[in-house]
């Protein structure tokens, strides 16, 4: 994964609210064809979230954005933590203006790089999150405290469910049987594989943060547009212009 470049900075509370603020938006925003997009949502617990029909992919945002993002990530990969701190809120800012849709592909392959299971524990969350309708607020607050669980040795059930009590509404008995359980568990397994998928010829997968924009990968000297906020934003931009 290589080493992490910048750190992730700032409570839970600025994360949410990172989210919120780069959704006010000052300029009319405008599909490819010219036809104006509807306004903005206004805050992060607006915006639309599904389970796609494949069954591992996580959809997030107005489904006729005209940009769609894939972003396949794993919660304890520290290069995944450092994308959210710098490139992500462009992203996060444009998906609150329906500039863009948001697919979310969880792996959890670092538990066998490092040890532990800390990774599938936090995926079986985020499900359980999403089945709550709270995955966006609750993946905020998995990566804005990614650093001080990794650093313990991963996630655990009790620190999961710890960090559900930041999100209002989330907590409640089947959350928590569901995060206590590892109720989801088949779901982690298979959005493992179909990111191992992803890879191509690789069977390991892409590496985490990996990016595609509508169909299209990210890599090469372009990568390293989305670890800045400016840079992954006008890239974006670039798409949709």
């Amino acid at each position: 994964m290589g080493n992490v470049r910048r750190s992730l900075a700032g409570a839970t509370a600025a994360a949410l609210a990172a989210l919120v603020m780069t959704g006010c938006g000052q300029r009319p925003h405008y599909a490819s064809d010219g036809t104006p997009l509807p306004a903005a949502y206004k805050e992060v617990g607006q915006l639309p979230e599904r389970l796609a029909a494949d069954g591992t992919t996580i959809v997030v945002g107005d489904p006729a954005a005209p940009t769609t993002v894939r972003l396949y990530e794993d919660p304890r990969c520290p290069i995944v933590e450092e994308f959210e701190a710098t490139g992500a809120p462009a992203l996060h800012g444009m998906t609150l203006r329906r500039e863009t849709r948001t697919e979310y592909v969880l792996a959890s392959f670092r538990d066998d790089r490092v040890g532990g299971d800390g990774s599938k524990r936090a995926v079986n969350a985020l499900r359980a999150a999403l089945e709550a309708g709270r995955f966006t607020e609750y993946r905020a607050v998995v990566f804005a405290h990614m650093r001080e669980n990794e650093d313990a040795g991963g996630f655990s059930t009790e620190d999961l469910l710890n960090l559900a009590i930041q999100v209002p509404g989330l907590r409640s008995a089947t959350f928590d049987s569901a995060v206590s359980t590892m109720k989801y568990a088949d779901f982690v397994t298979a959005s493992q594989e179909r990111y191992e998928r992803a890879g191509g010829d690789d069977p390991l997968g892409p590496g985490t943060p990996a990016v595609a924009v509508n169909g299209t990968w990210i890599q090469g000297a372009q990568r390293d547009l989305i670890f800045g906020r400016t840079s992954f934003g006008r890239l974006l931009s670039q798409v949709n212009s």
